[in-house]
């Protein structure tokens, strides 16, 4: 029987079930597992050196909710990279939207319109995004940039430096352990459910695999037939909304609205994705590697406040690991 051979390669092509099982999938599966070690090394050394208070069902809940905010804001971050963008303003997008939604105007209209404002002002300043970089069309971390320092600008003038106090008591009640649903805080859960949903998005729907495209080869989608500009848009949209939602539940947490929240959020976002296995290039990334991302992150904090060790060794340590997962990328992508 005769075989046809690639005029690339002269070999003959692989099937596509071999394709499907071929490397990639393996080495993401592999990215999966050593980040689960590493969390596995993580809670081992929590586990010796505290292991009273690290290993304590109350310290677990506040390992995951202080997960949560960040974590929801890496989901955004992760769908933006992939497609090829970058977002440095959800910080300060955090910041507005926690700081507009909690002035005493928009307290009058409860829980429901606070939401509603957070929601709102996280799409806003999306929208201003998208348009500015899809058909601006300007460089995504020139226009981010901008709306990085805009945002942060607005949120003091309408603070006027000041901490804005919840005084609606249902939101404030969210934050409650008797708001807890099997032990596990709310916000915990609509983290899991952003979660979620970023995977089914980027796994099973048309959006997804465009992002996918558009994030690999833009011209190359551009000919296929799809809208690359819009797609750009939608990107950063769900970048905002994710914003909106993170500031909610910040305000929640906190039960304030400060001009100081999410202060580095983008940095840590953006490192969380890079060591989930996201390419900062484009094209290719994980929501199930961007929130192992986020719970290492978080894990590392946690045993450094326990342990009582200095900040600066701490940042040093992520720097390591953002460096490390880098060069993973690196080896994989020349293999």
């Amino acid at each position: 029987m005769s075989t046809t051979t690639s005029p690339e390669t002269g070999r003959a092509p692989r099937s596509p079930d071999k394709r499907r099982r071929g490397i990639p999938l393996a080495h993401l599966d592999l990215h999966h597992v050593s980040l689960l070690a590493v969390l596995g090394v993580l809670a081992l050394i929590g586990g010796l050196t505290q292991p009273s208070q690290f290993l304590s069902t109350d310290n677990l809940q506040l390992i995951l909710t202080q997960a949560s905010v960040i974590g929801v804001v890496t989901v955004g971050v992760t769908f933006v990279i992939i497609g090829g963008g970058i977002d440095l303003s959800v910080g300060a997008i955090v910041a507005l939207a926690s700081v507009w939604c909690t002035t005493v105007a928009t307290q009058e209209f409860g829980l429901a319109g606070m939401l509603l404002c957070s929601l709102l002002v996280g799409l806003a300043c999306g929208l201003v995004n998208g348009v500015l970089i899809a058909y601006g069309p300007m460089v995504p971390f020139i226009a981010t940039l901008a709306m990085l320092a805009s945002a942060r600008g607005l949120a003091l003038q309408i603070s006027d430096g000041k901490t804005q106090v919840v005084t609606v008591q249902p939101v404030l009640d969210l934050g409650l352990p008797d708001a807890y649903v099997l032990g596990i805080p709310p916000l915990v859960l609509v983290f899991a459910v952003v979660a979620v949903l970023g995977w089914l998005v980027l796994n099973r729907t048309t959006f997804g695999r465009r992002t996918v495209a558009v994030g690999g080869n833009p011209e190359a989608s551009r000919l296929a037939g799809i809208a690359v500009k819009r797609q750009r848009l939608l990107l950063y949209l769900v970048s905002g909304l994710c914003c909106g939602i993170a500031a909610f539940m910040l305000v929640v947490l906190t039960g304030s609205g400060q001009n100081t929240n999410g202060d580095l959020y983008e940095l840590d976002a953006i490192a969380a994705a890079i060591i989930g296995g996201t390419l900062l290039s484009g094209g290719r990334g994980t929501i199930t590697g961007s929130v192992l991302g986020v719970l290492v992150f978080t894990t590392i904090t946690n045993l450094f406040a326990l342990n009582n060790l200095q900040t600066d060794v701490q940042q040093i340590a992520k720097g390591a690991i953002i460096v490390a997962a880098v060069l993973v990328q690196k080896g994989r992508n020349s293999a």
